[in-house]
């Protein structure tokens, strides 16, 4: 796994810190897209996902920022506790799930923390000449993260012990053709946007899992890792994930609960059933890949390529 060193460690909103990230070396990172995110191995021995919010023309570089949650899994407690300027961390990725596509019209919202990956979306459409503007939504203005980097004439700031909720049906108004929507933030915010705006002008990304139905089958599946030749069988008590792990396979995961797509694994033969919160629409019909943390099998059989 390839190792980062953090060259700087900034408060830049009430619990949120913002780690600048380097090669050991000063070399060059792998290239990124807007919307891209990155896994870090922390040395507690986690690992998290982040966004990518800094220069993507910066090729020597990296930013995240990272919220403190009291309630989480240490990670964060770790990042803003622990980690200092000189320590390094693992990196895995980047890998981009939530994509800035082509168009005429942009309209972002975000939640708290999530207005990370859209700070370098905002940036490209500036420089595609795009009509954009940002709804931008916190618990407290002092907890709103990069205020300072986004332009004022384009972007609505709603702290909540100020304006309340945000107005998102009066906001985002008819959205056409013309135009896509970009949410990031908790999952109530992102319910409801998803009721104000059709499935294919809306593109999302999730903090938190949603409730999905129960599996289509309840019979155990095998899984054949193709690269060691290992079959194992799954049955529901256990997810494919922990399944491959008590078989001796290495996967890096994060979230667990299918909305990163850090273990994101390609199918190369047999049937998934996607239970994750991260795969678009084509990507599940095409049927080439699955994130086992929650993603099980419709057929009996599935081979994958680990």
């Amino acid at each position: 796994m390839t190792s980062l060193v953090v060259t700087a460690k900034d408060v830049v909103a009430d619990g949120v810190v913002a780690l600048t990230l380097a090669r050991p070396d000063g070399g060059r990172l792998p290239d990124w897209t807007p919307g891209a995110h990155v896994d870090l191995t922390l040395a507690s021995g986690a690992t998290r996902q982040y966004s990518l919010c800094g220069d993507r023309w910066d090729p020597s570089s990296y930013r995240v920022a990272v919220l403190r949650e009291p309630d989480g899994r240490g990670g964060s407690q770790y990042v803003h506790d622990v980690l200092r300027p000189g320590d390094t961390v693992g990196l895995g990725g980047p890998r981009n799930h939530f994509p800035l596509v082509p168009a005429p019209r942009h309209r972002f919202v975000a939640g708290g923390i999530g207005v990370t990956p859209l700070l370098p979306m905002i940036a490209a459409a500036q420089v595609l000449g795009a009509d954009w503007s940002l709804l931008y939504g916190g618990r407290r203005r002092a907890s709103m993260a990069f205020l300072d980097e986004l332009p004022a004439d384009r972007t609505t700031v709603v702290p909540q012990d100020e304006a309340g909720l945000l107005p998102l049906a009066s906001w985002l108004g008819t959205v056409d053709d013309d135009t896509v929507v970009y949410a990031c933030g908790p999952g109530p915010l992102l319910d409801a946007v998803a009721g104000l705006v059709p499935t294919d002008r809306l593109r999302t990304e999730r903090f938190t899992a949603t409730e999905v139905a129960a599996p289509v089958r309840d019979e155990p599946f095998t899984v054949e890792l193709a690269r060691s030749g290992t079959t194992l069988t799954v049955d529901a008590s256990v997810s494919v994930l922990e399944a491959m792990r008590r078989a001796g396979a290495t996967t890096l995961s994060s979230c667990e609960r299918g909305t990163c797509g850090t273990c994101e694994t390609t199918v190369l033969a047999g049937v998934p059933e996607h239970r994750d919160q991260v795969l678009a629409d084509h990507e599940r019909a095409a049927g080439d890949c699955m994130l086992p943390c929650v993603s099980r099998a419709a057929s009996d059989h599935l081979v994958l390529d680990l």
